[in-house]
This record gives C-alpha cells, structure tokens and sequence, in this order.
C-alpha cells in the first residue's frame, strides 16, 4: 500500500494501517498533535484504517478539518455534561462552527449561571479523560440502542438516514451518542474551554418543530488561544454595528418592516458617497450603467428559472390579473436590455453595471442588522462576451475587486469552484471555462484554493473572501460565469462571420451588497471611517456665542471647498464638546476662539493624532481637499 503525503513523499506499508498509526510512523510529535486525516480530500478519522493507495494528509488543529474534529469532541464533552446534570435532557445536534460548536438540547430553561455548572462539568470530564471509542450497528439495532437511552430526536435522524448508511456511534466513559465523526482519539489536548451563550433554536431548522435549546461554546489547545479570542469577541462587541449605527445615526430598524433598513441622512451620506466611488471605478472601466424595473412579470422568472426554483425566497403580488414578483435578484432584467436590440461581435464585451435594490424573503430567526436582510442594493454587473474575451474580462473584474478591497485595507483570499454534479452545459464549455478563469487568476498572480465540485450549476466561479480588522472573513466579491440563462433566454450576437452566435455571461459583485458591505465597514473601522468616506468630515466647536459668527464663517468656507461639515452651537463647554465629537469619530474637530478669530486660524483635533495646533483655514481646507481626494485610510 502506497501513501502519498501532503509534501509529495510516499510511505510503503505491507498491511492496512489507520491514519493514527501512520501519523506515529511518521513523527510521535504529529501523532500527539493529529486531529483528524484528509484522505483523498475527505476528512476521515483518525481511527479510519487505510488499506489501499491513497494521499493522506494529518490534520492538527491548524487545519481547519483538525479544528473541526477538535471542537465536535468538545459538543460531545458538552453533551456528555449535560447529560449528568440534567438526567431527563433529551439530545438533538452538536456540530463544530466556524470558531467553535454547539449542541442543541430538549431541555428545562436554561440561563447563564447554569452554563457555569455545565462548563465545570465539562473541565472534570476532560480530567477523567474516558477513553473516546468508535463503534457500529445495524440499523435497527441503533434505533433500539437510542430508544432504550430515551433519545426520540436521534431516533428520528436513524430513521432518515439511507438504508445503506453506516450508523456510526462514540463511546467515552458514561456516554454514548450517535455520531458519523470524525474525533480526537483523546481528550488530553483539549486544554481550553468557554460556554459562551445560550439560544433557542427549532428541531432541524423548522419552526413547525420544537423549539430546542442550543448552547455555545469554543475549546483551544492553549489558554492563551482562548483568551485571545475571547479578547477579540468583546472588541467585536464594541464594533457591533447595529449599536455603532444607532450611536452614529447611520440606520434604524423598525417592528414596522423586520429586515427592511431605514437609512438616515448621515448613513444616506455614507451609502452615496459609496455608491458615488462605484460609478467612478466602474466608468473608468468601461461599464454602462442601467437600471431595470423592480416588479417583472412570472413568465420573466420562469424563464430565468426563479420561478421554479427560487419561489420561496420571493415575494409576488398580483396586477391585472397576472402574477408578478418583486426581483430577488438583477440579472434578468439584465437580459431583457441586452435583447432589446441586436447585438454583434463588434459590441462585445459589453459591461452592463446596475445599483439594483432586490428582496428576498429571509426567515425571522435569520435576520441581523445590515447583515441579513430582505432588502438590499446589489451592485451588480453583467458581462455578455464571446468565448475568446472571457480571460480578459476575468482580469479586469479580479483588478477591479482587487482595488475595491486595498482601498478600504482589507486582505482577501480567493476560491475557485469548479462545476458541480448537478451541473448544466457541455464538458466543453466547463472545461473552457475553468481554464479560463485558472488562467485569469494564474496570469495576476493570484494564489487561490480550488473548491472542486462547489460552483454554481450554470457555471464556475471565483469567489473572494476578505479579512476585516478582527480577522473575520466576509465572502463579498464574487465572478460567476453562466452558460445557462443566455441559453434560456436565447440571447444571441452576430459574429465576424456573419451566423448567430450565443454569447457567454459574468455575474459578478464588487462590494455584493451594499447594504452589508456598509455592515462590514462600519465594525472594520469601529464607525471611525477615513475622512473621504465620514457622513462628517470637520465638526466646528466654537468656544462661546461670542465666536459663533467666525464659526459660522469657518462652516461657509469648509462647504465652498465641498467639505462635510457641521457647527456645534450649542451653549457647551468646550471640553464636553470635544467629548461628544470624540463619541461620533468625527475625523477633525476645530475650535474656534478669539485667538483663532484674529488670526483668520482655526486650532485643529484630529481623532487620530491628537491636538496638530493652530493653523491657517486656507491651509487646513488645502490639506483635508488632498486626503480627500486621494481617499487615503
């Protein structure tokens, strides 16, 4: 048996081994360190045994598959907890999630305090380290198994399962539980744990079913690792926008509309200015703007597909006797403009930009801030090219995200997906496809992880994941290429030689949704926006009444040069004026005395350097047009 690891060497072994052992062949150091393996790219567990040509790669916790393992021993530490605590508890699920796991529960009310019990449970268990077992049954034996345990929801998922599915369960001391794995093969690496909330939660995300309670929580093999994160879960708080954009006046939501964000004027300042950057890139890049209707009939999105297979997320009403839906999304519309007219070779590529506002229905439970609503503007794009010009166009829009993202000082990663078993086209058009996006990504020198089988049924795409201050990744930009609304709506151009021709498209986003994207900004920067980008740019703090009237002088001559600008005046000490200009992230801040006055001067605060001194307002006015304009961080 030949195994291929992850640095290309090979291990020659003459009997099955497990991944386990392997990994101790390899290094004890590993073996100690190993949470799960990736053979063939499946994650497997360490127990799995090996028995024939294989690449093999050991997981650890740095590997997100390793944290996977690491964290679903935790849910299963939590459950096994609970279980002592709370005999009569009933257990549903206990996944691992980005950052940590949950398990849900049929349980008495919990509240906070009881997490503490749970949690020193859980620590005690850790200690005992019960030996963590791997077993299977036949099918209806693992339903008696689980009957005669009293646990109805794993019953349930038994019974759903294929009648060929491998039942698998965990065993640690006291504890069993139904379980497909993968595990740690101990729990001695588990040094850190932290509950960390409480939720309700509906049995398998129905709220026909019960309402369960979900607990939270997060296991680090250090202390220190904990800690960090727990250090940077309260910071996000501090950033949480949905508290910045009440505090900042940006946006408000209303029990009149869940989901449907009102934006206030500073947030009106913010979006457009946003918005007012979009038109500028994208005329720069050869974009037409349009704009398309935001109720389209139902054989519009029968056609496009929607109708069939996106109902449920839509909204529709009735006009005339004839059923139409509010557009969940832009693109065929998008179509209808570029059929309206016959189109050759000679216009393509063309690049057809729309701030369309789309809705989609988004469950209750689902919503948060501007990050999950039902109404949003989508920036999006479309591109109808011919096969020769889909390299090109990939590049353009990969170094228009690109300028997008290092603008605001996000990092990204990038993710290529490739086509899916339930794909539509020719193996072709696929395979023409995909190399043509590598080879975009390959000639920017882009490094990107290939997502196999992940992309959309129309089409592959590259999707970009950026980085915000707190190490949070956001997926936002997104390059999608489609074979399958162009053959559905029969577009069609005039090639150089004279017969019709199906053009290819790109969907594709920049910042995806505005409204999230403003989200996203606002906990990036803590409501502290570069000063090109603040709803307020100078906050003039006149001393006393006395100078009010060269405030005012000031304010005219900051708006002449088209600076955003506001006066402070009421009858405030100046200190607590300067607080509450602090408490906005107002970029500069100017006090005006009779000094200041004299000298034609303003005495200039900076939210980031601190007091800068006097300085004449013409050169101040010269040096905030400058950063403007450069839009500098």
């Amino acid at each position: 048996m030949k195994i291929t690891l992850k640095d290309g060497s090979e291990k020659i072994y003459e009997q099955a081994m497990s991944v386990y052992d392997i990994a101790k062949d390899i290094s004890e150091g590993l073996a100690r360190v190993a949470c799960a393996g990736e053979v063939n790219g499946e994650t497997v567990d360490l127990r799995t045994v090996l028995d024939q040509d294989c690449q093999l790669n050991i997981l650890t916790f740095n590997d997100e598959g390793g944290k996977g393992a690491f964290r679903h021993t935790t849910s299963h530490i939590l459950a096994q907890a609970v279980k002592r605590l709370y005999p009569d508890a009933k257990c549903a699920i206990g996944p691992s999630i980005a950052d940590g796991f949950y398990y849900d529960f049929d349980i008495e009310p919990l509240t906070q305090e009881d997490l503490g019990r749970i949690e020193a449970e859980m620590k005690k268990i850790i200690k005992e380290n019960p030996s963590i077992e791997r077993f299977e049954l036949p099918r209806e034996e693992a339903i008696r198994f689980m009957e005669e345990r009293k646990e109805p929801y794993k019953v349930e998922l038994i019974q759903d399962l294929p009648e060929d599915a491998t039942i698998s369960f965990y065993r640690q001391g006291d504890f069993t539980d139904l379980c497909a794995g993968p595990h740690l093969m101990s729990m001695k690496n588990i040094k850190a744990i932290k509950l960390t909330s409480l939720a309700g939660a509906y049995w398998r995300g129905s709220e026909k079913n019960k309402m369960l309670t979900r607990i939270y929580g997060t296991s680090f093999t250090k202390k220190a690792e904990m800690e960090e994160y727990l250090t940077r879960i309260e910071e996000a708080k501090k950033r949480d926008h949905r508290k910045l954009g009440k505090q900042l006046g940006l946006f408000m939501m209303r029990e009149e509309g869940p989901g449907f964000p009102f934006f206030l004027p500073k947030g009106m300042v913010l979006k457009n200015t946003l918005l007012d950057y979009w038109r500028e890139i994208h005329e720069k890049a050869g974009y037409v703007e349009i704009s398309t209707p935001i109720i389209l009939n139902r054989k519009l999105w029968e056609t496009s597909g929607h109708w069939d297979h996106y109902k449920e997320n839509m909204y529709t009403t009735v006009i005339d006797e004839e059923d139409y839906a509010i557009k969940p999304m832009n693109c065929p519309g998008g179509i209808l403009v570029y059929e309206s007219e016959p189109r050759s070779y000679r216009d393509l590529p063309l690049r057809m930009g729309e701030l369309g506002i789309v809705h989609r229905h988004e469950k209750s439970g689902q919503l948060h801030g501007l990050m999950r609503v039902r109404c949003f503007t989508q920036d999006d794009a479309h591109i109808f090219m011919t096969p020769e010009q889909i390299k090109d166009e990939i590049k353009g829009v990969a170094r228009l995200i690109d300028e997008v993202y290092n603008l605001f000082g996000f990092k990204y990663h990038v993710e290529l997906s490739t086509r899916p078993e339930n794909s539509m086209g020719s193996d072709e058009d696929w395979e023409m496809a995909t190399e043509a996006l590598q080879g975009a990504l390959d000639d920017l020198g882009k490094d990107y992880v290939v997502n196999e089988g992940d992309g959309a049924f129309y089409g592959p795409k590259i999707d970009f994941h950026l980085e915000d201050s707190l190490g949070r990744t956001w997926q936002c930009g997104t390059i999608q290429l489609d074979f399958q609304l162009p053959l559905r709506f029969d577009l069609e151009y005039t090639g150089a030689d004279g017969e019709k021709h199906r053009p290819i498209m790109i969907h594709r986003v920049a910042f995806g949704s505005i409204e999230r994207f403003i989200g996203i900004l606002i906990e990036h920067f803590a409501g502290a926006f570069p000063t090109w980008l603040s709803p307020v740019q100078v906050k003039i703090l006149p001393i006393s009444d006395k100078f009010m009237d060269y405030g005012k002088e000031v304010l005219a001559a900051l708006k002449e040069a088209g600076i955003r600008a506001e006066i402070d005046t009421r009858a405030e000490k100046i200190g607590y004026k300067i607080r509450e200009a602090q408490m906005n992230k107002i970029p500069y801040m100017l006090i005006v005395g009779g000094k200041e006055q004299e000298e034609q001067a303003v005495s200039v605060r900076s939210r980031k350097d601190g007091d800068m001194g006097s300085r004449k307002l013409d050169d101040f006015i010269k040096d905030v047009k400058e950063e403007i304009r450069i839009r500098a961080r």
